[in-house]
């Protein structure tokens, strides 16, 4: 999100999808085992949910909120016939996860198989030019690529970014394994949870979270790495820079001070 925004500062549009109908498939990147799905009541809650959180990040004016159940709820099976009939399931199959299941003779379903297609027809619906992922997505992505030459569309460009690690400093961050930090939060719970990150991972923190430049970023851990000053001290102008954004300076202030009672 913050890459998208930075998006947005340079006088670009962002389209933010929201995969209503796709989480009915339930995205297998990185999944070793087929995923449950999840009841069309979850997956609106989840995404009101999710349209509320992204506007303390993203400017509200420059974006377009879409669902892609808007495109791919009307597509007859002669449409989806059409789309996979572009690709085989070697292709498929070069997708890491898909890949290893495959090769340890685990179970991968047809529906799993869809999923990379019809997250690349997202990008032939909203005629993408730039879409950004996470670094798991890689091949989703390029498979947008692949159906927007199909469709006669100019081949978007992929940015990936790296995955947020969660506060065990092992994981990706997510709600499920609960070591997530909510956008929504108490300012305390959000300073407190900032302030527990293993050492190692704080620089990923500022550099994908924080509103710091690289330069900052830079003269910071070079004060921890040459004049070793403390990393805790800068962890509490993460935690308080991480608070203030997602809620304001005082309450940045005030969960510092309750951090320290």
């Amino acid at each position: 999100m913050n890459k998208l925004r930075q998006f947005q500062d340079l006088g670009h549009v962002a389209v933010l999808i929201i995969g209503d109908y796709t989480a009915r498939i339930g995205d297998p990147s990185g999944r070793s085992e087929i995923r449950p799905q999840l009841s069309i009541e979850k997956i609106d809650q989840n995404a009101r949910t999710y349209v509320e959180q992204v506007f303390k990040i993203l400017d509200r004016s420059r974006t377009e909120v879409r669902f892609n159940g808007e495109w791919l709820s009307v597509l007859k099976l002669e449409d989806i016939i059409k789309l996979t009939s572009m690709f085989t399931i070697a292709r498929l199959l070069e997708r890491d996860d898909f890949h290893k299941r495959f090769i340890e003779n685990a179970p991968i379903s047809l529906m799993e198989m869809l999923y990379p297609i019809m997250q690349g027809y997202d990008s032939v619906a909203v005629r993408s030019d730039i879409e950004l992922g996470g670094t798991e997505q890689k091949f989703n992505l390029l498979i947008g690529r692949d159906l927007q030459k199909e469709f006669g569309q100019p081949p978007q460009l992929v940015i990936t970014m790296p995955i947020l690690v969660g506060l065990d400093g092992v994981n990706r961050m997510s709600k499920s394994l609960g070591n997530y930090v909510g956008i929504n939060e108490n300012p305390n719970d959000i300073f407190g949870k900032i302030m527990s990150i293993p050492d190692s991972v704080m620089r990923a923190y500022f550099e994908l979270v924080s509103s710091f430049s690289a330069d900052e970023i830079s003269s910071m851990f070079n004060e921890i790495e040459k004049n070793n000053a403390n990393p805790s001290h800068f962890k509490r102008v993460l935690a308080k820079d991480i608070v203030e954004r997602f809620h304001s300076m005082d309450a940045a202030i005030n969960s510092e001070k309750e951090f320290d009672r």
